[in-house]
């Protein structure tokens, strides 16, 4: 950790005590500094700067380590990287916030003919929350009235979701990126909502209402975003969470294949630690602070909610909150469980501490698949009956399960004439087996279940394996077979014709 921290002091400023990046290599191209950059140009590359989000992540990268470095009793090493996040946090404090915005902003690393270097940028930016994200500043009243900006509907606060940029910014929503094939809009940070810097802002509203007292947000505030976001993840009645959306409408602006379930959100850590409150800590106390609003009044009022068994500390826990104790039976409020037993209980949605000592992990079986190829010219590799094109076949292979409609993945009989068809692994070398994991997709229309499988192993010619009977296939979920270890150097899956449609293959796993 240490060696890769140290990596970064190539943006690095020995001076201004800062680290600087260029937008687009933080995931963020075409925002405020490399818009303006370029005259208003473009922006997909270039707007080196020193930023809120690149500074908030060394901050914390620098406590990780010097916390780590302690429980491992090196204290010379805990001391630098304490100091590392310290100074971090004192010129971010210093020179990133902006009093004339109220708000964390870019400054610029160098100048060109559009821009001076070390100049502030021109409009706020939702990365001007990272500070709160990763806890730098969250108990400082002098820095809390950056909030008033996400909950304007004139500024960062959209009708359907965080803008990335508020509409005053010259450049608001402008599309500089088309997709080259499709024509349609590509990805821009200029005002579109994104999942992912919409959870690291909601991670650090939580943070600022966990903290001290202050007047500018309330926990009615954090469930209305929560909400809000929440609906993002839906789209035709189905959950798909896709890669930025219209602040106005709430509808996807790019659209593209790759666009379905972009894995950008981080929506579960925002129910877990912020919504049910459960605040993880290094020591031996359980603390858990709902942010619900205490108000029946209020319209974001929740009148139960439950978080159920959550691993924590080799326990767990689970969160109760009924507020008038007609739906769980454990009295109207809040309860804490852990292993099943009442630890705390409170009548209001508030803070609740208790000690609890942690256990010893167990031991978690992790076993290895021998099928996975990550690399394409490797051993595994995957051959088959029908279909046998090389992304097919890798995609049975690449260790990746999901039963998405609207992303094909894996290998298929579609067009198959056969009755029978085989989807086959080879090892390259003798390996033992003794378990396999499959995968099979299903929609009721294209694909089904096979009506019947088998799973071989080559000796010379293929053998069904000793394992009698075969489970019954599952649709979208994992049909698991075991048998005794026998040595091979290759596996075939035997898949017979669904009465109606073809088969696909999402996964073969082979342990």
């Amino acid at each position: 950790m240490r060696h890769i921290y140290n990596l970064w002091d190539d943006h690095f400023d020995f001076d201004r005590r800062l680290y600087w990046i260029e937008p687009l290599l933080d995931a963020t191209e075409y925002t405020i500094s490399s818009i303006d950059a370029s005259g208003g140009k473009d922006g997909f590359r270039g707007g080196d700067a020193f930023r809120p989000s690149i500074n908030a992540y060394m901050f914390d990268n620098a406590r990780a380590i010097g916390r780590i470095a302690t429980l491992a009793g090196d204290g010379a090493t805990a001391a630098d990287y304490a100091a590392r996040a310290a100074d971090l946090k004192a010129h971010v404090e210093a020179d990133l916030w902006s009093p004339a915005l109220d708000h964390f902003v870019d400054r610029y690393q160098k100048g060109n003919e559009y821009v001076r270097a070390w100049a502030p940028i021109r409009g706020r930016e939702l990365v001007g929350y990272l500070p709160w994200t990763v806890d730098m500043v969250t108990g400082d009243p002098r820095f809390a009235p950056a909030w008033s900006h996400l909950l304007s509907p004139a500024e960062l606060g959209g009708p359907k979701g965080m803008r990335t940029v508020e509409p005053s910014y010259e450049y608001y929503m402008r599309q500089y990126r088309y997709d080259a094939a499709s024509g349609g809009r590509e990805c821009q940070w200029n005002g579109p909502v994104w999942p992912f810097q919409t959870t690291q802002a909601l991670t650090g509203l939580a943070n600022l209402l966990e903290g001290p007292p202050q007047t500018v947000a309330t926990r009615s505030d954090y469930l209305r975003l929560l909400r809000q976001y929440a609906a993002l993840h839906m789209l035709g009645g189905h959950p798909d969470l896709q890669e930025d959306y219209d602040p106005q409408t709430g509808k996807p602006i790019v659209g593209l294949a790759r666009s379905h379930h972009y894995f950008h959100s981080g929506f579960d850590d925002l129910i877990v630690t912020g919504l049910a409150g459960l605040r993880p800590r290094a020591d031996d106390v359980l603390e858990v602070a709902p942010l619900i609003p205490a108000d029946p009044k209020d319209p974001e009022y929740l009148p139960w909610f439950a978080l159920q068994d959550v691993p924590y500390h080799g326990h767990l826990v689970t969160i109760l909150w009924d507020a008038d104790g007609s739906r769980y039976g454990h009295g109207a409020g809040v309860t804490l469980l852990v292993d099943g037993m009442q630890m705390a209980h409170s009548a209001k949605p508030e803070r609740l501490t208790v000690p609890l000592a942690r256990n010893p992990l167990a031991p978690i079986d992790r076993p290895i698949d021998l099928a996975v190829n990550l690399v394409r010219s490797d051993y595994p590799k995957g051959s088959a009956s029908v279909n046998a094109d090389p992304a097919s076949l890798h995609g049975a292979l690449d260790g990746r399960v999901w039963f998405f409609p609207e992303m094909a993945n894996g290998w298929s009989t579609t067009g198959s004439a056969h009755a029978w068809d085989w989807f086959a692994v080879d090892f390259g070398k003798a390996a033992q087996v003794h378990a396999a994991e499959l995968a099979f997709y299903a929609d009721g229309k294209d694909f089904a279940v096979p009506s019947a499988y088998r799973l071989q192993v080559w000796d010379g010619d293929w053998k069904d394996v000793p394992a009698a009977p075969l489970p019954v296939p599952v649709a979208n979920g994992i049909t698991r077979v075991a048998w005794p270890a026998m040595t091979t150097s290759k596996i075939r899956l035997q898949v017979k014709k669904p009465a109606r449609g073809a088969v696909r293959l999402v996964e073969l796993k082979l342990f």
